[in-house]
């Protein structure tokens, strides 16, 4: 019987530019992006208090001063600085934070979330959000018996991936040490930081699928899908 584990942090992703959402992120971070008058890392981080999961960990990047207007609403968080997220990929916000990768929660902070049950305290070990489809050109997840076997972009039958993940105490203590290793390498920085523990180091980890649907969460990757979803940010 594997022994429950509980989340006692939220470590958010929040560092990044959002390139393809320009121009509404020319002068706004991406999880500080209105949705129909909401934030769209409030709902991530609502969904947390709403799990009991109170310590909240932002590494920010671009435009970081604005991220301290979240204070008013959620006086509990604490912020880490990225000095690399303009020459390394997202790695660079987990190498930066890795101290605290045990028992922890990793989000990208850019998920607009409709369910929050889907995010909870209790987990049997560590696990990545996923959502089983038919077809995808996204990132994807091949299993066997639930645990994630290979990572990918674009597949049938398979897993396309959420963009949040929880990380056991056992795993999130080598996590932290394999993530320095693979960032402090030649190639490291270019990677992304979830390609460390299901590529790289693979064979060390064994991380299990956590089911959600296309209903409970999306991820707006661009400036039109940002568009379809609240009209006020159509033109013309």
């Amino acid at each position: 019987m594997c022994e429950i584990q509980y989340c006692k942090r939220a470590i958010f992703i929040a560092a990044g530019f959002g390139s393809r959402m320009v121009p509404v992120t020319v002068n706004t971070p991406k999880p500080l992006v209105r949705v129909h008058g909401k934030r769209i890392i409030d709902g991530l981080i609502d969904a947390c208090l709403k799990a009991g999961i109170e310590e909240i960990i932002i590494v920010r990047g671009y435009l970081k001063e604005q991220f301290d207007q979240l204070l008013y609403k959620y006086p509990m968080i604490r912020f880490i600085d990225n000095p690399y997220f303009e020459t390394a990929n997202n790695i660079s916000s987990v190498y930066v934070a890795r101290e605290y990768l045990e028992n922890a929660y990793v989000f990208e902070a850019d998920l607009l979330i409709s369910n929050p049950d889907i995010i909870c305290k209790e987990h049997k070990g560590s696990d990545f959000l996923a959502i089983k489809t038919d077809h995808t050109d996204d990132w994807c997840f091949e299993t066997k018996d639930g645990i994630i076997t290979e990572e990918k972009t674009g597949g049938d039958d398979c897993y396309q991936m959420v963009g949040i993940s929880f990380w056991s105490k056992e795993d999130g203590a080598r996590l932290a040490k394999d993530v320095a290793e693979v960032f402090e390498s030649e190639e490291g920085r270019k990677l992304y930081w979830e390609q460390v523990p299901l590529v790289v180091k693979k064979d060390d980890y064994s991380v299990a699928i956590k089911e959600c649907s296309f209903d409970d969460i999306v991820e707006i990757d661009t400036f039109e899908e940002l568009a379809s979803i609240d009209e006020a940010y159509k033109i013309g």
